[in-house]
């Protein structure tokens, strides 16, 4: 037993390694675990506190773990955290839109919602490459500062909407000071 706890924490040790080398605000650190690797995701409160505050708070009860990128469209995105893998489904917590000046670069982290921007609940999406069009209309709450290649395998979908067939999953997702 004592061997396996070992084990543990020396993968864990590995795992956080480049975070903490770095001095990452470990509280505001996601860890996303994809079936093709570890992504690092730099959280952003002083753009969105609020959706920070929710995101921390649906991560910590293991709402993502399993959640399917039910959307991904080739050389724009993927989005996810609809537990019902539809589109339609969230945590059932709209948020106030906390919209910013920050561009929509290739990694950022962004809400993902329906026509009326205060609709944001738990479905959020990662850019593949940059995406003007999306600045100022949906709120960003962080970037992916490590593991952008395996962001990348995650499976297409097809046709305009990118509606995903047998999607990938977050295997899981911690925030790293729970680690």
């Amino acid at each position: 037993m004592r061997m396996v706890k070992l084990m543990a924490a020396l993968a864990l040790t590995l795992a956080l390694g480049g975070v903490q080398a770095r001095g990452a605000d470990l509280e505001n650190t996601l860890i996303m675990e994809l079936t093709y690797g570890r992504v690092v995701i730099e959280m952003r409160p002083d753009l969105a506190p609020k959706h920070v505050a929710r995101i921390k708070e649906l991560v910590r009860q293991g709402f993502y773990d399993g959640t399917p990128f039910h959307r991904v469209i080739d050389g724009f995105m993927a989005q996810g955290g609809d537990p019902t893998g539809t589109g339609t489904g969230g945590s059932g917590q709209n948020l106030p839109a906390e919209f910013s000046k920050e561009k929509h670069v290739r990694g950022t982290v962004s809400m993902a919602r329906a026509a009326s921007p205060n609709s944001a609940d738990s479905q959020f999406f990662i850019v593949f490459q940059d995406a003007p069009w999306l600045d100022g209309k949906y709120t960003i709450w962080g970037k992916v500062t490590e593991g952008m290649e395996f962001v990348d395998k995650i499976k297409r979908g097809d046709g305009e909407n990118g509606i995903v067939k047998n999607p990938d999953k977050i295997v899981w997702m911690k925030v790293a000071a729970d680690l």
